[in-house]
């Protein structure tokens, strides 16, 4: 009798155990599965070489190397930034339409650049393993108790012994969310050194953050600050107020052209993400100014309305013919409505003022595939090349010139750069039947043959 109660005891314990494991390896497996919408990238070559003059200066004081480090734009209303995947900055579009001044979308890159020299994101996986460790301990400690409970008949000892694997849990999860509290403190703090650094203010930092504070006030009420994962709101905005108010940039103010840059922005935005008829509330056409006018445009040509669009188009380019971007627009309404070859001439203007964007040369190399003559593929496999030393992972880089090479009739080509698509995308199966395709029409040992068999190697990778 008293080694059955033993191994009862043992089994118990073990069951115990496997509940609890099989317990938090399923709430993993449900996070991992659960439904989660793809967050949308948005390519801009206007809005990517403004957040490039933004960040440039920041990324300098902060020592690190402006051409390692990324700013991706997410298509998403949510005020929010934040770092992800090593040196990459992503920011919301609705950040950047809801910023009323280059300042405040500066301050937020230098609080994200302070998270990137900081090292904190993979500071905070040791910190995640600690948590476990932490967790891990508790729930064995309870398990013990809860199976000396349920052998000895002592129902306190069970609920002891459960409380104790909830508190661990609760205890690591208090320390994890400390340790990042801190850690948004100290990007913050980084960031003031930045901006003081460049000459810059933050002000613009702090307005933003005082507007996300009363947007969460409601729900921040009667709140326990120690389940937070930032500082309390309020509590942060006035220790950086006073450490910002002691920097002699503190009321320093963006200087026109850049207020203006930050404003075609925004209706750049506003005229490709929103509706039409919102774009035409928010900009009405008593609203004569640049950044209206461009807002319109982008409605105007969405819609299909390119004979109206168009003279707004040259209004701007007649106001502001050194804008490269007012000229790419001109060749992309004119392209999107069925017209490559009157796109040409304007984007050729916009290449010739921006020579080393890719997404402009990707652009232009897309109108003169568009007119089918094979003079003019050949020089869209030119600028796609070029291109490519700038975009070497954009799809759309090999699929264009797939086209192109399609157009001169050089189908082994053609397949390769349609295999380097496939492979970008990640279709694998297109990638490999292109690859062979393509290796099987060029000369073994050639440079073609061995990208090809390059190609089959990456995508046969499980």
């Amino acid at each position: 009798m008293q080694l059955d109660m033993k191994t009862g005891l043992r089994r118990l314990a073990v069951i115990i155990m496997m509940i609890v494991v099989a317990a938090a390896g399923e709430s993993r497996a449900v996070a991992q599965s659960a439904p989660r919408s793809a967050p949308q990238l948005i390519r801009d070559a206007e809005i990517e070489g403004l957040m490039r003059l933004y960040t440039r200066p920041v990324f300098k004081a902060a020592g690190l190397n402006p051409r390692s480090v990324s700013v991706y734009l997410i298509n998403d209303p949510r005020i929010n930034a934040f770092v992800s995947g090593g040196q990459r900055i992503f920011i919301h579009t609705g950040l950047l339409m809801q910023a009323k001044t280059p300042n405040e979308v500066i301050g937020v890159l230098a609080h994200e650049t302070g998270h990137i020299a900081g090292g904190h994101l993979a500071r905070m996986g040791v910190e995640l393993d600690r948590a476990s460790t932490t967790s891990i301990i508790g729930m064995l400690v309870g398990i013990a108790a809860m199976a000396g409970g349920a052998a000895s008949g002592n129902s306190d000892a069970m609920r002891a012994g459960s409380g104790v694997v909830i508190g661990s849990q609760g205890l690591a999860q208090r320390s994890f969310l400390a340790y990042q509290r801190s850690m948004e403190a100290s990007a913050d703090q980084a960031a003031l050194r930045y901006l003081n650094a460049t000459g810059q203010s933050a002000k613009g930092m702090i307005t933003l953050f005082d507007k996300l504070a009363h947007e969460s006030i409601a729900s921040l009420q009667n709140v326990d600050p120690y389940v937070l994962s930032h500082p309390m709101p309020f509590d942060r905005i006035r220790n950086l107020e006073l450490a910002a108010k002691k920097s002699p940039n503190y009321n320093k103010q963006d200087g026109p052209a850049l207020m203006l840059r930050h404003q075609l922005m925004q209706a750049k935005l506003s005229g490709f993400i929103e509706s039409p008829q919102l774009v035409m509330r928010r900009y009405p056409s008593s609203d004569t100014s640049l950044p209206a006018r461009y807002a319109r445009a982008i409605a105007l040509f969405r819609r299909g309305d390119i004979q109206n669009a168009l003279p707004v188009i040259e209004s701007l380019i007649r106001d502001l013919p050194q804008d490269p971007y007012f000229f790419e627009l001109k060749g992309q309404a004119l392209l999107e409505n069925g017209r490559p070859a009157e796109a040409i001439a304007p984007l050729r203007q916009a290449v010739k003022m921006l020579p080393r964007n890719g997404l402009i040369q990707i652009l232009m190399a897309q109108a003169l595939i568009g007119t089918e003559k094979p003079g003019d593929a050949k020089e869209a496999i030119k600028l796609l090349r070029q291109a490519q030393r700038s975009e070497p992972d954009t799809p759309a880089v090999f699929s264009f010139m797939a086209m192109a090479y399609g157009r001169l009739g050089d189908v082994a080509r053609a397949e390769l750069a349609t295999a380097e698509a496939a492979l970008l995308r990640g279709d694998r199966k297109l990638a490999v039947d292109k690859a062979k395709s393509a290796q099987s029409r060029f000369k073994t040992g050639s440079p073609e043959w061995t990208r090809a068999n390059d190609i089959l190697t990456f995508a046969s990778r499980k």
